[in-house]
C-alpha cells in the first residue's frame, strides 16, 4: 500500500458509515466561542473535492464535502460569527469569520439541481459513523491551488488505491442528476 501521497487527514484511513447513524455536531476551529452546527441525519455523496472554493484543513490536497438536506442543518452556537465567503458563488459558503472554516454551504437558487441540499464537512465532527467519501471530484483543480502537475499520476493512483475514483467533474450519478434536472426544466424530459 502506498503512503507517499496524503489526500486528507480524514480520508487517508477511511471509516465507513454506521447503520442508523443519526448525525452530530460540526464545530469550527476557534479555541473559544466556536460556531457549532447540528446535523440531524446521515450525509450523502461524501467525496473529496479539489476545487479552490471548498475549505480544506492545512496541508490537505482536497476538501472533504458531503450533502444533507437543508432542513437537517441548524446553527446551534455563535451564528453571529458566520459570514458568506463569496456572495456571487452558486454555493453560499458560510464560514467562521475568525478561523475561516466553512461550516455549511447552501444553494439559494431554487432552480438549481441541488437546491435543498447543504454542503458540510463531516471531519469537523467528533462523532463517528458519518458516511465515508465515495469518490474524488475536480481532481485536476488541485493544480490551481499549487499541486505540481507532475505529481497528478501519483495522486490519482492514491485516490484509486483508497477506493475514491478520481473525476474531473462530479461522480457520474451526480452529473446525471444535474443533466436530468436541466432536461426536465427545459421540457426535454418528462416524468413517466
Amino acid at each position: 500500500m502506498s503512503t507517499a501521497v496524503n489526500i486528507h487527514p480524514a480520508v487517508d484511513n477511511i471509516k465507513r458509515a454506521d447503520a442508523g447513524f443519526a448525525g452530530g455536531t460540526l464545530t469550527c476551529l476557534c479555541a473559544s466561542n466556536p460556531v457549532t452546527v447540528q446535523i440531524t441525519g446521515q450525509v450523502a455523496h461524501n467525496h473529496v473535492c479539489g476545487c479552490t472554493k471548498c475549505w480544506k484543513p492545512a496541508g490537505a490536497l482536497f476538501a472533504q464535502v458531503a450533502v444533507v438536506g437543508r432542513d437537517k442543518v441548524r446553527v446551534t452556537a455563535n451564528e453571529d460569527k458566520l459570514q458568506v465567503v463569496d456572495e456571487s458563488a452558486t454555493i453560499q459558503r458560510h464560514a467562521c469569520r475568525d478561523c475561516g472554516v466553512h461550516m455549511y454551504g447552501r444553494i439559494e437558487n431554487t432552480g438549481h439541481a441541488f437546491y435543498g441540499l447543504d454542503f458540510v464537512h463531516t471531519e469537523l465532527s467528533k462523532e463517528s459513523g458519518w458516511a465515508g467519501p465515495e469518490f474524488a471530484a475536480f481532481v485536476s483543480s488541485i493544480i490551481e491551488a499549487g499541486a505540481r502537475p507532475e505529481n497528478m499520476g501519483a495522486i490519482r493512483a492514491r485516490l484509486t488505491e483508497i477506493g475514491l475514483p478520481p473525476y474531473d467533474a462530479l461522480s457520474p450519478p451526480l452529473m446525471d442528476a444535474i443533466s436530468t434536472h436541466v432536461a426536465k426544466t427545459r421540457g426535454v424530459l418528462k416524468d413517466a
